[in-house]
């Protein structure tokens, strides 16, 4: 294993498609070494996954894992916890609680009073937490918010995103719908934690800006669903800019059309996820520029999160493996009680708490008929 991270994993059993892009994107830098789990919602599924995927230390639960792995000398160092909504809460508390470090799937939790209590038993913690909002992890996505901060839009008037699917237009029956359109195990919001804080945290990652409130107007088009399928939310910032987000997991034609657009005094930028190493920006009366990753007008900042030449895709599992580069930077400064580089940035439980106020304030704009409600910071 060498200097590699001792990593625990919770849910993501061998079937689950993010468990396995979350080992997938640990392992594509070599920095950890996935050796004790967690991986299913009974001992003999989790058994079985550890089995077929070759980890060593397998648990009937977290809690069992936590325990136990905080006990040995080779124990864990970081967990993934990739598990539905609902479990995110208790079981980050575990391991948040004797000093290991968490890397949790997005959203933070299902409800508002759990990411609450989530934040604290971090801020009492030793440990390090990640969330992975691995859109914040993708090159381009560096350089557009480089770009924002360093003046190239001048002061942002206008935040338009938008994440549109349609696997759910119609009624689902399997593992992976069936959760998320479930309130007992996603939360209140069904696009809107799923999609939706995707979408909310990016506009707010490139920005830099905070929303201060919004109007929301949740639909469930298909019959019969507990949860959202479809959002249209107007955003108000802090400081005076506008936006607009649309997420819908029923929109015909639409994969994973996560896009942002962002305008300013002096400029606009734009970036689609489905073109991920391309970046517009058009300075105010003049032509557009494509700014290519690793390419011409690429900064630093989008070079050391690019493992590539420019022309050369790099995506969504690259993009995780960011984040986990990133987390990996501060696990192993934290080793010798250090503070890792400057550069290194990655989305904390504060951007996890931000987005369940999110998904609270338009579950709770909507059933009001789209009134304006400030978030609960």
């Amino acid at each position: 294993m060498g200097d590699r991270i001792r990593l625990g994993m919770v849910g993501g059993g061998n079937d689950a498609f993010i468990g396995a892009v979350h080992r997938i994107a640990a392992r594509i830098d070599d920095k950890y070494e996935l050796v004790a789990g967690a991986l299913s919602s009974t001992p003999e599924k989790s058994r079985a996954s550890g089995e077929a995927l070759g980890v060593p230390r397998i648990y009937d639960d977290f809690k069992q894992m936590a325990i136990r792995e905080a006990r040995r000398k080779d124990g864990i160092e970081a967990v993934s916890i990739v598990t539905p909504n609902h479990v995110h809460f208790a079981a980050a508390r575990e391991f948040l609680k004797r000093g290991i470090h968490v890397i949790c799937d997005k959203p933070l939790t299902s409800t508002l009073s759990d990411a609450k209590k989530l934040v604290k038993a971090a801020e009492a913690s030793d440990a390090l937490f990640v969330l992975t909002h691995n859109y914040t992890g993708y090159p381009m996505v560096r350089q557009a918010r480089e770009m924002v901060a360093n003046g190239d839009l001048g002061a942002i008037r206008l935040v338009q995103v938008e994440y549109p699917q349609d696997w759910l237009s119609v009624e689902q029956d399997f593992k992976q719908a069936n959760w998320r359109t479930d309130p007992n195990q996603s939360g209140a919001g069904g696009s809107t934690g799923d999609i939706g804080t995707h979408a909310f945290n990016l506009a707010c990652f490139v920005t830099g800006l905070e929303v201060d409130s919004l109007s929301a107007d949740l639909q469930a088009f298909v019959p019969g669903r507990l949860v959202d399928d479809n959002a249209h939310v107007m955003l108000r910032f802090a400081g005076g800019a506008r936006g607009m987000l649309w997420s819908s997991q029923v929109a015909p034609g639409n994969e994973n059309a996560l896009r942002i657009r962002v305008y300013g005094e002096k400029g606009g930028l734009e970036w689609a996820q489905e073109d991920p190493n391309y970046l517009w920006f058009t300075p105010f009366g003049e032509p557009k520029r494509l700014i290519t990753r690793n390419g011409a007008g690429a900064g630093e900042t989008a070079a050391r999160v690019s493992r590539v030449p420019p022309g050369h895709p790099e995506g969504y599992l690259e993009g995780f493996a960011n984040i986990y580069s990133e987390a990996a930077e501060a696990i192993i400064a934290a080793r010798s009680g250090k503070a890792p580089s400057g550069a290194v940035l990655y989305p904390t439980v504060m951007d996890g708490l931000k987005g369940v106020q999110f998904v609270s304030a338009c579950v709770k704009s909507s059933a009001r008929d789209a009134a304006w409600v400030k978030l609960d910071h």
